[in-house]
């Protein structure tokens, strides 16, 4: 027994194999980390509620405002928040609106939930308004609201001078 105890104990070339065999393992893990952080959904940018920006915002990930945004937002998803309020067009695949937003929305969903308060025109694929929301404005429906900001020829806006025409 003690032979053979011996014979599978080679000390100094089993320690010289533990040290290899624990970096590998940790180099594949940094290896792997990198692309999974790559391949994997970013989580949302959250400008806080005590946060001012003047100036355009765009990104291709999603956005949280809590504050308040003096310009112009892009993005895949925008969620705006009961404290934010919004003075410009915001233009996002998907939008929530739970605070204030004062200028034009074009979304492929826009959602005003029943905080919203939104002055403006609303161009979207899809729509849901919540009972409770305040909304002032024109809302048209276009297949792909993303692609410009105005209406295509021979689409009938809501806001046109067909009413100032009835006034005079």
């Amino acid at each position: 027994m003690f032979s053979k105890s011996r014979i599978n104990e080679p000390g100094p070339k089993a320690e010289a194999e533990k040290p290899k065999a624990p970096e590998a393992p940790m180099t594949k893990p940094s290896m792997d980390f990198t692309p999974s952080a790559s391949k994997g959904k970013a989580s949302a940018s959250v400008l806080s509620s005590d946060l001012t920006v003047v100036g355009n915002l765009r990104t291709t990930g999603d956005i949280q405002v809590e504050g308040t945004v003096e310009g112009d937002i892009r993005a895949h998803l925008l969620t705006v928040g009961e404290s934010a309020t919004i003075r410009g067009e915001i233009v996002a695949d998907d939008i929530v609106v739970n605070g204030r937003v004062i200028g034009r929305v074009r979304g492929l969903k826009v959602r005003l939930t029943s905080t919203a308060r939104v002055e403006g025109d609303i161009i979207h694929k899809t729509i849901a308004i919540e009972s409770g929301a305040h909304f002032e404005g024109s809302v048209q429906r276009q297949e792909d609201p993303l692609s410009n900001g105005r209406s295509p020829a021979g689409a009938v806006r809501l806001e046109t001078p067909a009413p100032a025409a009835d006034v005079e």
